[in-house]
Formats: structure tokens, sequence, C-alpha cells
């Protein structure tokens, strides 16, 4: 007889957030994202240390470069500006470039900003059960334009790696509030 076990990683489809021991969670805050947004005095104005997003993963024991897993994450993002600019993620192009990911939405509302580094961008809107899937060779970040935390899941392989870019060099676009909607500028 096979013995049926639990999952040790489970997704809290209310709340977004995984639950379980075998999870590891890093932050970023508005000080590390000093050279992302455009509005300097604003950004000077607030707490270095207030989380602008945080990510947790499932702890699979896979290790990044190595060809044939998959990593499992959740980021979650917070509602707020700098000056008239939506909060956002970093963004970034997978050091590998010509691996894709996966995302889904779980909770709020939001943009998936790509860019596929040709001068061509896009926007993707991020809301519960939207599936979105990103390209190889393609920068992606996300932008919460909602009144509450966003919450994304994401599937991507180990070989993928992640770079960042200089600041916001990797992306054309920026997204500004204007009064209850948005508008696309160029960065």
């Amino acid at each position: 007889m096979i013995e049926i076990q639990s999952s040790d990683t489970i997704l809290d489809l209310k709340s977004g957030r995984l639950i379980g021991s075998h999870l590891k969670r890093t932050t970023t805050t508005i000080g590390d994202l000093r050279n992302y947004f455009k509005d300097r005095t604003a950004l000077n104005r607030m707490d270095p240390d207030q989380a602008v997003y945080w990510v947790e993963m499932e702890e699979n024991k896979q290790k990044e470069g190595e060809e044939g897993g998959l990593f499992f994450g959740i980021s979650h993002l917070c509602c707020g500006t700098v000056g008239d600019e939506f909060f956002m993620t970093k963004g970034h192009v997978h050091n590998k470039f010509d691996t894709a990911e996966y995302y889904w939405g779980i909770k709020g509302t939001g943009l998936l900003l790509l860019d596929n580094l040709k001068g061509s961008s896009r926007l993707i809107e991020v809301k519960p059960g939207a599936v979105l899937y990103i390209p190889g060779r393609t920068a992606h970040r996300l932008i919460n334009i909602g009144n509450e935390e966003l919450a994304v899941g994401a599937v991507w392989q180990t070989i993928s790696g992640h770079n960042y870019g200089r600041g916001a060099q990797l992306f054309h676009n920026r997204l500004t509030k204007v009064g209850n909607s948005y508008q696309v500028t160029e960065a």
C-alpha cells in the first residue's frame, strides 16, 4: 500500500499567502528602490525601511543555475505611490535570456509591464485568476494600481536567473497615477 502524504506548502487562496514550514521570504524597501523611481524629492521624504514588496518562495532544495528544476513563489506588492508613480517591483530579465515564466493573479489589481528590450512595450491587466505568460527575452515588472495588496504567483526555471539591470534601465515606460486612473509616460 502506498502512503498518502500531505503537501508541505499550501496556498491560502483567501489571503494569497503561502503556509508551510519550508518557505523563505525576501523584502524590498523604498531604500532598495532609490534608483527606480523618478521623483527623488518624494522618495527622500519616505521612510527608506518601508516595504514596497515582498516575495515568498517554497524552499524546495533546488539551486539557481541547475538544470531541470522549477521555483514557485508569490510576490506581494503593497499599494502606494512615490510622488505620482505607482509602487512597482524592480523588474528583471532572465540571465538565461530565452527562458520564459508564468505569473497568475491571486489578489488585488495591477499591471504587468513587458518590454522586449527592442523598444516595444505592452501592459497586461493583472487580477485574480488572470494567467500571464512572459516569453523569454522580455523584461517584466509588476505595478500595483489598486487600493490593496497585489499578490501574484510565479513559476520559473531554476536555470533562469535574474538580471535587474541598473535601476529602471530595462524599461522604456513609467506608470503614473492621474486621478483614479493612470497614464503611461516614457522613462
